[in-house]
This record gives structure tokens, C-alpha cells and sequence, in this order.
């Protein structure tokens, strides 16, 4: 069998009548994920040589992001993507050229942390509405899955173009050139995808005021996924720390784009894969097997002692990553009512957002305090960890899935 005919589920999914243009709108929307914090750290870091405001001023942005997204999903839930698109796109640009000119000015600092949150508020989680779409557009739980693969493969080739293209424009050209980079593609993509009004998820027009439960978008199912995730974006920051230091101190800083790239790597393959797989038994187990899968696969990352050893193991640990993505995607997705889907599968990314927060934070006093090369246990546990919470919550996950 070809590789050809294996993955022809990925074309027919563009046989649906505007999956193309809305899965490409998304795709650029999502380029400034990366783009934002890393442009702002990098231009807060040249105007004022301190790294500690400009790692500060990039977590204001990506805690008001991480809380205001899902406000924003619930929001397009009730009232259609296009509509609160417009809105949040308006505040997004000017957060982001309001905040460009604070910095280069030399405004107040607070008016960079003001500037900052005012931009990660205004941004959508646009993974989500993207997935909300297809889940609307595809009958068949099969076809889904494959669509949900498809865009967490998206995810990691973003991960991958987003941070060497902002620090390349930064570098060559001039640092506010790699931040307005970002805010302008996330712009473009944004307002493009509002305006494909005919493919957004259907709502109940007639009764738009009409009170939704909160819990709708969080039942046990969602929370139990949040909670893994959230220690999966444990990992996925510490990652980022550790492999830099590690390459640092192995006297090749450059083969720390190249392991992290691999890393990615890995994760987009397994993606490709699982997304045509056929496998047995629920979206549950799967959800709580994938999990174990990706704890144990992360305990080779404790045997790294030299480059040569960190590029096939960031592979392998890699390889784990989309499967345990995907299958809680599309668990979220066969659980939660399409009337508060977008603002479910917002708060699963919120989930792993904040974790990636976290597991810098940690892996960054663990470098300090036991060298690079030690400091990969940081990673390692919080996988073992995200195992560990799919596990006592998979009496929470029993429950029937959504037919189709």
C-alpha cells in the first residue's frame, strides 16, 4: 500500500466545501502563538538590557491570553465566530501597535504590562475555532479524528516556522520587526477566517441572550483532560529551557533549535499516523493509554548525557506527543455540546498554555541549581505526572460519546 493511498483521508477532508480556505486562515492566525512573546522578550530585552523585565512583560502577555481566550470562545459560541472575531481582532491591533510604540518610546514601564495583557486579552485561542469548525463540517467520528490530527500537526509546524522566523527578522533586521511580524499575521488570519461566515459553527440565533451554563464546556471529561494537559505544557516548557542550557553547556548553542526542531518532529509524525489510524476501544481509553504512552516514552530524556544522545531521544519522546493531543481533542469533542464546544476545546489549550509557563519557571531554577544535564528530570517527572492524572481521573472519563 502506497504512502499515497494511506494518507488520502488528510485530502478528502478538503473535499468539504470551504475546509480550505478556513484550515489556512487558521494556519496563519496561529503563526504569532510563538511570534508574540519571544518578539516581545526579545524587543523588551534591546531597549533595556534586562531580560527579567522582558520575561516579565511575555508572562503578562501569555497569562491574560490564557485567561481571557476561553471568555472569548464562550462569546463565539453564543454568537458566531465572525462577529466576536472582529471585536477581538480590533483590541488585538491595537494592543499590539499600542505596545510597540510604549517600548520603542520609552514609555512608564507599566504601560508595557498594560499594552502587553491588552494584547494577550484580545487574542482568540484560534486552534480552537478552527477545530469547532471542523467538527461541525465532518459526520463521521473517524474523518474527525483525522481532521484533529491534521491541526495538531498545524500546531507543531507553527512551533517549528514561528520562533527561527521572529528571531530571524529581529536579528537581520531590527527587534520590533519580528513582534509586528506576528501581531500583522495574526491580524490578516484572524479577519480572514471572520469572514468565511458560511463555515462556522452552527448556533441558536433565535435565542442569542438565552444563558448557558457555565459547566457545559467543563464536565469531568474536560477537566480531567485540562488537568493532563496542564502537565503536559509542564513538559513542553521545561523542554525549552533544559535543551538550550543543555546545548549551552555542551558547547553547541546552535544544536538547540536543531533538538528542539526534532523534538516537534517526532510529535508531527506520530500526528500524520494516529490521525488515519483505526485503533480499538473508546475515546477514553485511548485518551488514558496515549497519556501512559507519553509519560514513559519521556523517561529516555533521563539518559541524555551528550548532544549525540539528546537528538534521537527528544525523537522518541517526540513520537508521543500528537497521539495523547489528538485522542483528548477528540474526547473533548465527543463529550462536550456543540454549544459550548469552541469554549471547551479553548480551555484545554489554556490548559497546556499555562503549563508551558510553568515548566520554565521550574526548569529554569532547576538549571541553576543542578545543571543542565540533570535538570531533564524536570521534564521527564511532569510527563510521568500528566500519566499519572489521566490515570486517577479515568474513573471520571466513563460516559457515552457522541455518535458519528
Amino acid at each position: 500500500m502506497s504512502a499515497r493511498t494511506v494518507f488520502s483521508p488528510y485530502a478528502r477532508l478538503f473535499d468539504v466545501p470551504g475546509s480550505l480556505g478556513f484550515s489556512l486562515a487558521g494556519w496563519v492566525a496561529r503563526l504569532p502563538t510563538p511570534m508574540l512573546g519571544l518578539g516581545a522578550l526579545l524587543m523588551v530585552a534591546h531597549e533595556t538590557g534586562s531580560y527579567a523585565v522582558a520575561g516579565a512583560v511575555s508572562g503578562a502577555l501569555a497569562l491574560s491570553f490564557s485567561v481571557a481566550s476561553p471568555q472569548w470562545a464562550r462569546a463565539m459560541d453564543r454568537r458566531g465566530q465572525g462577529t466576536v472575531l472582529r471585536w477581538s481582532m480590533a483590541g488585538y491591533a491595537v494592543g499590539g501597535g499600542g505596545f510597540a510604540v510604549v517600548v520603542l518610546a520609552g514609555a512608564p514601564e507599566w504601560t508595557w504590562f498594560v499594552l502587553a495583557a491588552l494584547l494577550g486579552a484580545s487574542a482568540p485561542n484560534i486552534g480552537s475555532l478552527v477545530r469547532a469548525r471542523w467538527a461541525g463540517a465532518l459526520d463521521a467520528a473517524t474523518q474527525r479524528q483525522t481532521a484533529f490530527a491534521f491541526e495538531s500537526v498545524v500546531d507543531e509546524v507553527v512551533f517549528v516556522v514561528g520562533p527561527p522566523l521572529v528571531t530571524l527578522l529581529a536579528t537581520l533586521l531590527a527587534p520590533p520587526v519580528g513582534f509586528l511580524t506576528g501581531v500583522a499575521l495574526g491580524l490578516t488570519g484572524g479577519l480572514w477566517l471572520a469572514a468565511q461566515r458560511d463555515t462556522e459553527p452552527a448556533r441558536d440565533p433565535a435565542h442569542p441572550d438565552t444563558p448557558v451554563s457555565r459547566w457545559a464546556a467543563l464536565p469531568p471529561t474536560v477537566l480531567v483532560v485540562i488537568v493532563s494537559y496542564l502537565a503536559m505544557g509542564t513538559v513542553f516548557g521545561a523542554m525549552d529551557v533544559v535543551v538550550v542550557a543543555f546545548a549551552a553547556a555542551e558547547g553547541v548553542p546552535a544544536m538547540a533549535g536543531g533538538a528542539l526542531a526534532v523534538y516537534a518532529g517526532g510529535s508531527l509524525v506520530a500526528g500524520l499516523v494516529y490521525g488515519v489510524a483505526r485503533l480499538p476501544g473508546t475515546l477514553a481509553g485511548r485518551f488514558v493509554a496515549t497519556a501512559v504512552l507519553f509519560g514513559v516514552a519521556a523517561q529516555v530524556l533521563l539518559g541524555v548525557g551528550s548532544v549525540v544522545v539528546l537528538v534521537p531521544a527528544a525523537f522518541l519522546a517526540g513520537l508521543a506527543i500528537a497521539p495523547v493531543l489528538v485522542s483528548g481533542m477528540s474526547l473533548v469533542e465527543a463529550r462536550v455540546p456543540r454549544s459550548a464546544l469552541t469554549e471547551a476545546l479553548a480551555w484545554v489549550t489554556t490548559g497546556l498554555t499555562l503549563g508551558v509557563t510553568v515548566g520554565s519557571a521550574v526548569a529554569g531554577v532547576a538549571v541553576d541549581h543542578w545543571g543542565a544535564e540533570t535538570a531533564f528530570a524536570v521534564p521527564a517527572l511532569a510527563a510521568a505526572v500528566a500519566a499519572l492524572l489521566a490515570l486517577a481521573g479515568s474513573p471520571l472519563l466513563r460516559g457515552a460519546d457522541r455518535s458519528g
